[in-house]
């Protein structure tokens, strides 16, 4: 970490929020004003959206993700999670990757650490449970998959067989619906490719407490999505929660069992927990409580947003919502316009000047459920365009290629879906990216003596001892 006399801006978390606030702020600072420090246990900013086509191998895993010190060149990026911070003297205390924690003094402090799976203590799902909020959880989704429909290949154990060909996975928003079409497409596409495993053989269960799935496009778009993924044979189960999948046998709330070895959970989202450790003031359900100026209530030094910030939603608020229930949501667009707003309010914020308020109507939703499926809702003034099939499928596309960040990902990631229009799926297994010394391991340790070996060295002792006792 370096040193400066320069006042230090200081960015706990490097997603969303922390990317797009790093940039906004280098970009309206002027030379040398202030020291912008990042501080995230990830070297790379993950674009979440595409999770779902990395997860069925539309996507390569390393496109997915924005290196940081690439993206924010000007910035300076320690690797590392901030354990505390003690408002009072200005320090935040940094847990790096080795070595002992050390103290980063700031003189300006943005809070965007985003979420963590909400989970709830559903026996064996810590020990089961596949989640998807990393690039990590995605590839190893698409090598377990693969890997299970290996086994139904291999085996002649029909008990085996039919636990390694069932697939449930439990929420049904953004995360869940396009999760599940995408893995059943590609589970779909590499059966081809199998003698004894068809697409008949498989079970795609959805569940979801709720009542509809992907509630955020409507409910007539939502449904729409649940009779899609019906019609490709996906049981789809609402109002309906898991209490149990010890060992692999999920049982529901709707009285059914069966046996998975598949279990993906995208349940929603919590604030990251560590917030609780910062001193904050935080909202009933732990995000940390800003003012409409991303300002956090009662100081004037501290800013959030995003997945981790409760912001009011000035424009529900206009028409008529009541303050105390009117938050933005959530989700990626809001993000990352909140960070712009947050980039230029910490710039002023630094000179003394006003802060500007975020407000942001709802652009729409778009939702892809596997290749040339999706639905997508345009908001377009008071007007609202609903599209589905293949054409919302292009908008989802279109969207997320355009907002992902810097233009060297955005051409690779179009770059591969072009090439993909013309070459199959790749149904490539590489599970032992996850245990990639094992077999090398295996090949260096010691050998174990041979029996007979010991055997014949433990007669030579004895003949020895023999022989000195005659001699004596």
């Amino acid at each position: 970490m370096s040193t400066t006399e320069r006042p230090r801006i200081l960015i706990v978390g490097g997603g969303y929020v922390g990317l797009y606030a790093a940039r906004r702020i280098l970009k309206k600072m002027r030379y040398a004003e202030a020291t912008v420090t990042v501080v995230d246990p990830r070297s790379y900013m993950t674009y979440q959206p595409f999770l779902p086509e990395t997860a069925a191998g539309s996507i390569s895993p390393r496109n997915v993700v924005v290196p940081l010190r690439r993206a924010v060149p000007g910035a300076e990026i320690l690797t590392g999670r901030v354990t505390s911070i003690d408002q009072d003297r200005k320090v935040a205390a940094v847990s790096p990757l080795v070595g002992e924690a050390y103290e980063v003094p700031f003189d300006y402090l943005v809070i965007a650490l985003g979420a963590v799976s909400r989970t709830f203590p559903t026996p064996g799902l810590a020990e089961q449970g596949i989640g998807m909020k990393g690039v990590e959880e995605a590839i190893g989704l698409r090598n377990h998959v693969l890997e299970q429909l290996d086994k139904a290949e291999s085996t002649t154990d029909e008990e085996i067989r039919r636990k390694a060909l069932t697939f449930v996975f439990v929420g049904g928003g953004f995360a869940g619906a396009e999760t599940i079409g995408e893995v059943e497409d590609l589970a779909r596409d590499a059966a081809k490719f199998y003698k004894n495993v068809k697409r008949e053989d498989m079970r795609f269960v959805l569940v979801d407490a709720a009542d509809k799935v992907l509630p955020e496009v409507g409910p007539e778009l939502g449904t729409y999505g649940r009779k899609h993924l019906e019609s490709r044979g996906i049981e789809v189960y609402l109002k309906t929660t898991m209490p149990s999948c010890v060992d692999g046998h999920v049982v529901l709330s709707n009285g059914l069992e069966v046996d998975a070895n598949t279990i993906v959970w995208t349940a929603g989202v919590k604030p990251n927990p560590a917030l609780a450790r910062f001193g904050l003031p935080l909202g009933p359900r732990g995000h940390v409580d800003t003012q409409s100026t991303l300002q956090v209530q009662g100081s004037d030094y501290i800013w959030a947003a995003g997945d981790n910030a409760q912001v009011p939603d000035l424009v529900a608020i206009k028409n008529g919502t009541p303050a105390e229930r009117a938050w933005c949501p959530p989700n990626a667009q809001h993000a990352m316009r909140q960070a712009k707003v947050l980039g230029d309010n910490v710039v002023s914020g630094m000179r003394g000047f006003p802060q500007g308020d975020y407000k942001h109507s709802n652009k729409g939703a778009v939702a892809g459920l596997g290749l040339h499926k999706g639905v997508a809702m345009i908001v377009m003034g008071k007007m609202k365009i609903k599209l589905k099939g293949r054409l919302a499928w292009y908008m989802h596309r279109g969207y997320h290629g355009l907002a992902m960040p810097t233009w060297n990902r955005k051409v690779r990631v179009i770059a591969e879906w072009t090439i993909n229009m013309f070459q199959k799926r790749d149904i490539t297994a590489l599970g032992a990216l996850e245990t990639p010394r094992e077999e090398f391991y295996e090949a260096a340790k010691p050998a174990p003596a041979p029996a007979k070996a010991e055997a014949k060295t433990e007669e030579k002792v004895e003949k020895k001892v023999e022989e000195k006792a005659k001699a004596s």
